[in-house]
């Protein structure tokens, strides 16, 4: 039995997923027009199977990166083109939106050392390192405005922070659907490569960010901004260090099961899509089959919870704690009292808030020894 407290969290949390504005409820597709196939495929099920079996195999392939030659700064708003051409012209704009540092640390040279040398190799030797930077990935259906204080934080405690908006999200955002619906929806082929997208599109914001002399990088992911997080943090060596609030093994899991994902799971459901066929098909959107990538890259990262999270079940987030462990993989985690939605709200936002802000400035500003 729940206790009372348990119970409460999720009377305040499902009251907050009935008040979300435009909620729809997409139509199943297949959608492998948007991975290569053809809409009208004879056995959608045995392409998806060796595509994914392919893209998770090559997913160094799968997740390259050809840096664009559009990147365009005004106001402290980056704008360049994705490395992945949707059919959406709105949603193949890549927008940033940059928070620089406040406060210069007195030990954040020292940590300069292996930044100055790969920026030498590439050519690059007479760029000003400009201290530390992070990409900041926000929740699934994130406005424009959403997370500035979370980027001023940073930016207060002397790192230059990024918050990009993901596909389909705010100045992304295609007619008809104010809501992300292509990232995270029951078109299995567009979900794929918006994932997809999304993870090239912060590589590329990273490359810029080496480019004009920031470094070392991290990354900060709410939700499903650390799932794509995480998977780029398995293929970006830039990337020293990363904080994630809300984890989990795999992406089908979360739809299959999670409260907020509810409209996305019922027409998946009614096609005949079983939780293991959302599972395998999203295999390359997981974190799960990237793990074995951090055994010695040496990153630092801390995994942020909530124990009483009916999207990001609980269940979850335990596999991928002991896969970690499994695969001998470092990292730091705190699980607060609190829900999906209620990680945002005081005082648990306070908490997390504090916890990662000290910890990317540790890793990020601070001599490693």
């Amino acid at each position: 039995m729940a206790s009372w407290y348990a119970r409460a969290v999720h009377r305040y949390e499902k009251m907050r997923w009935a008040q979300e504005p435009n909620r729809i409820t997409p139509a199943f597709a297949w959608g492998l027009e948007h991975i290569s196939g053809q809409a009208d495929h004879v056995d959608p099920r045995g392409f998806l199977d060796q595509y994914v079996e392919n893209a998770v195999t090559c997913s160094d392939d799968w997740f390259a990166v050809v840096p664009p030659q559009d990147y365009v700064l005004e106001e402290n708003v980056l704008t360049f083109t994705s490395g992945v051409v949707s059919p959406w012209p709105e949603n193949n704009r890549v927008y940033g939106q940059i928070f620089r540092a406040t406060r210069k640390d007195s030990s954040a040279n020292s940590n300069h050392r292996a930044f100055r040398a790969a920026v030498s190799e590439s050519g690059l030797s007479d760029i000003r390192p400009k201290g530390p930077a992070v990409v900041v990935l926000a929740q699934w259906n994130s406005r424009w405005d959403e997370q500035q204080s979370v980027c001023r934080w940073l930016s207060k405690l002397g790192i230059t922070a990024i918050k990009i908006s993901l596909p389909y999200h705010d100045r992304r955002a295609v007619p008809g659907h104010p809501r992300a619906d292509y990232l995270v929806g029951p078109n299995i082929g567009l979900t794929l490569q918006a994932n997809r997208q999304a993870v090239i599109d912060v590589r590329h914001m990273l490359r810029w960010l080496e480019h004009e002399g920031y470094g070392p990088l991290g990354l900060l992911g709410t939700s499903i901004g650390s799932c794509i997080g995480f998977i780029t943090m398995c293929h970006e060596p830039a990337v020293r260090t990363a904080a994630f609030l809300h984890v989990s093994t795999y992406f089908g899991d979360v739809v299959a099961n999670g409260l907020t994902t509810m409209n996305v799971w019922e027409p998946l459901a009614e096609a005949g899509i079983s939780k293991q066929d959302a599972r395998r098909y999203w295999l390359p959107i997981s974190p799960l089959p990237y793990i074995s990538k951090l055994r010695e890259a040496g990153k630092k990262f801390l995994m942020i919870t909530a124990r009483h999270d009916p999207t990001f079940l609980p269940e979850f987030t335990r596999a991928l704690f002991d896969n970690l462990r499994g695969a001998r993989v470092k990292f730091e985690s705190l699980t607060l009292p609190c829900g999906h939605y209620s990680l945002g709200v005081t005082p648990f936002k306070q908490a997390a808030g504090y916890r990662f802000g000290k910890f990317l400035q540790r890793e990020l500003c601070h001599e490693s020894g």
